[in-house]
């Protein structure tokens, strides 16, 4: 049962930063991520970003971009969804916070890069570069985090503040 909870609270953070919370019944965090989100959302556009991103008119994506607004979108996105994974009950084994941060931080990366950053000619804009980032530095996460847990395993006698 409480694996599905920390399943459901990340789908819920998935669809809006925020609404996880709000499940779990932290209104106050709930209804700041999600002002965050909308006040976040709409300085970079982001909702004329993804029509055109869809249609696959990737330059007008990249156009109409913020970027100075948008490079905050990752990392509040992923920051919402590992604290609603943590409040889901999750995140109690050593480093399971590295896949979130990393793939914050990579997903960061990936916006940065996205006016400039192509495969044979191709671009992929600022949401599928996103999105494509996001996975690949969470999943880089999922790696770093299994290799710190064998390397650094972190004990209540190993951790003393």
């Amino acid at each position: 049962m409480k694996k599905d909870k920390r399943i459901e609270a990340i789908v819920w953070s998935i669809a809006l930063p925020g609404f996880a919370q709000l499940l779990n019944h932290y209104y106050v965090k709930g209804i700041l991520f999600i002002l965050l989100e909308i006040g976040i959302n709409v300085q970079a556009r982001f909702n004329y970003i993804i029509i055109p991103s869809f249609h696959g008119d990737i330059e007008q994506a990249i156009e109409t971009t913020n970027y100075q607004w948008i490079m905050f979108y990752p990392c509040l996105y992923m920051f919402a969804m590992w604290d609603a994974y943590k409040s889901a009950g999750g995140g109690d084994k050593p480093y399971a916070y590295v896949p979130f941060a990393l793939a914050a931080f990579v997903g960061t990366v990936g916006v940065i890069v996205s006016p400039i950053f192509h495969i044979a000619g191709v671009y992929f804009g600022p949401i599928w570069l996103g999105i494509i980032f996001h996975i690949v530095g969470f999943i880089g996460g999922v790696l770093i985090m299994k290799w710190l847990r064998r390397q650094l395993p972190l004990t209540e006698e190993t951790v003393e503040l």
